[in-house]
């Protein structure tokens, strides 16, 4: 239903094929909006047919000190059975606030194995711009639970080990999502115990310069980001690995686009774990 190169739909897209029974429309918004404005809805507004993908609940390791901690491959395949997902079904994510944590929820389930899965582009927003219906209400869960398994791809996920080794090196490249102010340790981080500045040989790439309004800027608007590390295998990082996820969807998806062979892991323990760790500043 969705090419192998393909992050992110659009919402006629979407619109041409809600009640499709292979088609799951699922909801990551959080609650919680850091590096930007948060959009404030007077009551729940969802797209028909959605429904609650509970990303800061159940696709979470609660019992991880750090915040927004990936979460295990049993959490996730349990959330995805309780939703009705079959393998092979393919997934829309989206999120209320356009392009904040959705990217987030794409990256967990490929990085649990699930490969047919892409973001609404614009999310909620562009949705309601665009005039399409919405609900006030998710669709309920479905009587008869999916059998979907995920599986850990470990090679998507890099440690603050596996950075401090490749610091300095020619192959490979951090990017930090967190705004100037942020990573010049000129703005307070948002979490207590979290001191401002950035991973040494960390690139400052903050996420609000891929968006155009509410959605990703065009793959050829990308290549101002993304095009000088053509030949580099990309790290990614920010406050709790929330929004470096933004970064990452859209070096996927230029990287797809251009026939790049790389590969583009997420640092999650980010500021949040680097910070805190001795002999790693």
């Amino acid at each position: 239903m969705i090419a192998s190169t393909t992050a992110w739909v659009d919402c006629d897209w979407l619109a041409g094929r809600l009640g499709d029974p292979q088609l799951h429309v699922l909801d990551a918004s959080m609650t919680k909006v850091v590096g930007k404005e948060p959009i404030i809805y007077p009551q729940l507004q969802v797209i028909p047919g959605a429904r609650d993908l509970a990303l800061e609940t159940e696709l979470t390791d609660t019992d991880s000190a750090l915040p927004n901690a990936m979460p295990t491959p049993e959490q996730v395949s349990a959330r995805l059975q309780a939703l009705g997902i079959e393998a092979g079904d393919t997934i829309i994510l989206y999120d209320n606030q356009g392009v904040y944590s959705s990217p987030r929820a794409w990256f967990i389930l490929k990085a649990m194995g699930i490969h047919r899965v892409a973001i609404l582009n614009g999310g909620l927003p562009q949705w309601l711009a665009a005039g399409y219906q919405y609900l006030t209400g998710y669709a309920p869960l479905p009587k008869r639970r999916g059998k979907v398994m995920a599986q850990l791809q470990p090679e998507l996920l890099v440690t603050a080990e596996q950075i401090k080794q490749r610091q300095g090196s020619a192959e490979w490249v951090l990017l930090d999502a967190r705004s100037a102010a942020r990573f010049a340790g000129m703005a307070a981080e948002p979490r207590a115990g979290s001191h401002g500045g950035h991973i040494p040989g960390a690139i400052n790439l903050p996420f609000a310069n891929l968006l155009n309004g509410y959605a990703y800027k065009t793959v050829a608007q990308l290549d101002e980001y993304f095009g000088e590390f053509a030949d580099k295998h990309l790290m990614f990082t920010c406050g709790s690995g929330i929004t470096a996820c933004i970064l990452l969807l859209a070096a996927w998806q230029y990287s797809a686009q251009a026939g790049l062979n790389r590969l583009l892991q997420l640092y999650d323990g980010s500021w949040a774990e680097w910070s805190q760790l001795p002999n790693l500043e």
